[in-house]
């Protein structure tokens, strides 16, 4: 058995032999070709040094470097089985010393490295159109050369700096100094908001519509109808002395609430006594024609009051109107006995001319009419239009957010005074005055005019004020020409005396007649306009660019569009700054890198020994007449 097994391994060692000469002698002539090489540097000029390399290169692109060249592995051939096991032994101890280390490496790339190669040229197509997409904006020069703005370019665009240049940027800024000039001087004038007043008589009408008459007598309440009840209440009002029956002064009298309305009604002047004749275009009239309203004069009558069925006037001129003869009763006017707020000292009687959506303000707006004259008021009706913000102040339609006053359709200054006066009696009296719209408990008479004295407090005179009353934009009002003769004529008195059973005397301070008439069918229309409006300032503007920098609305969307392109661009690069992708190892697989690979080999790879031996590392692919660097100069996979 000793003798088979020594046989086994003469056999074993035999077999053995000429695969450990064959490594031992590639390994000795590698190591010595690389000591020649290194021996023989020295010597070398630079002249062979490069013809050598270039013979290298030549013979690497010709020939393969064995398993490495055709891209298939060549195991070392393995000793065959069945040997014994000193002789195993020693080949262990010198495949450590002699044998090459092969060392495989398993990489896997990351996702995006992965993708299927059906969609790369699709890929390669969007970088190429967002590479496109975020293209550098044009610079200043670029852009001023295409620029429709006059002498940009020559300040601006490409081109030696010089003179001409200089002169060209001083030019362009002189002229863009005295555009702005120009167009600060129009915005202020636009910001003024000017306008003028254009006036345009209307045609004849053949029928027109004839205004509203609204007459008081100064005197509120008649002395012959005052009860000692009437004289008590009113003694604030009227300034007279409360009495008894007798004549004598009372100090202890009681009497029943008083009711004002009803005090009005009883004591104020009758239009049926007062009215004496009425014609109107011709016809006859009566107080029947008169509707009772209540004023700060107290009971008031009003002509052509109902807005639903105006009288028309169809001729202009005196007998075409309304012509009424009037007794103003002297004889009824209080005596004065001390002066209150409410005391007149005049006779006569106030009136209003005015629409029919427009309640009397008589005590502001009104005109008096003596005893003793005819009066000749002659009428034109004027249409309105005023501007509205910010052109003027006026008051529009649909701006009508605050209740309307009883009785009256439509907004007016006369109904928002009134409003006004409302407001202030409410807040310090907790009534309302008679000539006062609404349901609130009428004041009584002892504090009646203290608590007139706070309507006149009421009114501002301005926006600022405790009340502003707007004017309406579309008004119509009726200008008036008043013209008066003395009435009556001896000749007259005489028949008047006769027929109303007055002496001449009662006649001449007692009637007056008042004839209103329109003095034409036509209307003057007059209109409020804007003087210098949007359209003409924006002509103004493009008259002053055109002279000075020869621009228009698209030269300024041109820059618009500059300055956001590079705006758009510098907040991209802040905001979307690219991060270099992360190639993260997955599934446990480790990623060796080339730089590591170098560092860790214990032998010189190709670069270090160019044309030399090969390196001891992976000898199965590095070939003396490998390829030139790669993958496979540091390692294989």
């Amino acid at each position: 058995m000793l003798s088979g097994a020594a046989g086994a391994a003469r056999r074993g060692g035999a077999a053995l032999a000429p695969w450990l000469t064959r490594s031992l002698a590639g390994t000795h002539a590698g190591a010595d070709s690389c000591a020649g090489a290194d021996k023989g540097s020295h010597k070398e000029t630079i002249e062979e040094r490069d013809k050598r390399q270039q013979r290298q290169q030549r013979q690497r692109q010709h020939q393969g470097c064995g398993a490495a060249g055709s891209g298939k592995e060549q195991p070392l051939p393995l000793p065959p089985l069945g040997r014994a096991p000193g002789l195993l032994a020693r080949e262990g101890q010198g495949r450590e010393a002699l044998m090459p280390i092969e060392i495989v490496c398993k990489i896997k790339f990351a996702e995006e490295d992965a993708k299927p190669k059906e969609k790369e040229a699709g890929d390669e197509q969007s970088l190429l159109g967002a590479a496109r997409g975020a293209a550098a904006p044009r610079d200043l020069a670029t852009f001023a050369s295409t620029s429709t703005l006059h002498g940009l370019g020559r300040a601006c665009g490409p081109g030696p700096h010089g003179l001409r240049r200089t002169l060209w940027a001083l030019a362009l800024l002189t002229s863009l100094a005295a555009f702005l000039y120009q167009a600060a001087g129009l915005a202020r004038d636009y910001l003024t908001r000017p306008h003028l007043v254009a006036m345009d008589p209307a045609a004849p009408a053949p029928v027109a519509g004839f205004p509203a008459v609204t007459l008081c007598n100064i005197n509120r309440f008649r002395h012959s109808a005052l009860s000692d009840a009437d004289i008590f209440h009113l003694a604030n009002l009227t300034g007279l002395p409360p009495k008894d029956r007798d004549g004598h002064r009372a100090a202890g009298l009681r009497y029943p609430e008083p009711d004002m309305v009803d005090i009005l009604n009883r004591t104020g002047h009758q239009l049926a006594d007062m009215l004496k004749s009425c014609n109107f275009s011709g016809h006859h009239c009566s107080a029947s024609n008169f509707s009772v309203v209540y004023t700060r004069y107290g009971k008031c009558y009003t002509f052509n009051a109902d807005p639903r069925s105006s009288l028309p006037s169809r001729a202009g001129g005196m007998g075409s109107g309304l012509e009424i003869m009037l007794d103003i009763q002297q004889e009824e006017y209080l005596p004065i006995w001390r002066e209150t707020n409410e005391t007149s000292f005049e006779a006569g009687i106030r009136v209003q001319i005015h629409s029919q959506e427009e309640p009397p303000y008589i005590h502001q707006l009104g005109f008096g009419v003596s005893p003793g004259f005819q009066t000749f008021v002659s009428c034109q009706e004027q249409r309105l239009t005023y501007l509205p913000q910010p052109w003027g102040n006026c008051r529009m339609e649909s701006e009508l957010r605050e209740p309307e006053l009883q009785g009256y359709s439509a907004y007016s200054v006369s109904a928002c005074r009134l409003r006004c006066e409302k407001e202030a009696v409410l807040q310090r009296c907790h009534c309302r005055m008679v000539h006062m719209p609404g349901n609130e408990t009428i004041c009584p008479p002892n504090i009646y005019i203290e608590c007139a004295d706070h309507t006149l407090d009421s009114l501002g005179g301005g926006p600022e004020g405790p009340c502003f009353c707007p004017t309406p934009c579309n008004l119509t009002r009726y200008g008036k020409e008043i013209s008066m003769v003395r009435i009556p004529n001896r000749g007259s008195a005489r028949y008047l005396a006769r027929k109303y059973n007055r002496n001449e005397t009662y006649i001449r301070e007692n009637f007056l007649v008042l004839d209103v008439f329109f003095e034409a069918l036509t209307s003057e229309a007059m209109e409020q306009r804007a003087a210098y409006g949007l359209s003409a300032l924006l002509g103004d503007l493009g008259g002053q660019m055109g002279l000075f920098i020869g621009a228009s609305i698209l030269t300024l969307l041109e820059i618009l569009d500059y300055i956001y392109e590079v705006s758009w661009d510098r907040l991209k690069r802040v905001w979307r700054r690219p991060k270099t992708p992360l190639r993260t190892s997955t599934g446990g697989i480790s990623t060796l890198g080339l730089q590591e690979l170098k560092e860790q080999s214990p032998c010189p790879s190709r670069g270090h020994a160019e044309g030399g031996g090969a390196s001891s590392l992976l000898p199965n692919h590095h070939h003396p007449h490998g390829p030139p660097g790669g993958l496979f100069e540091d390692f294989a996979c």
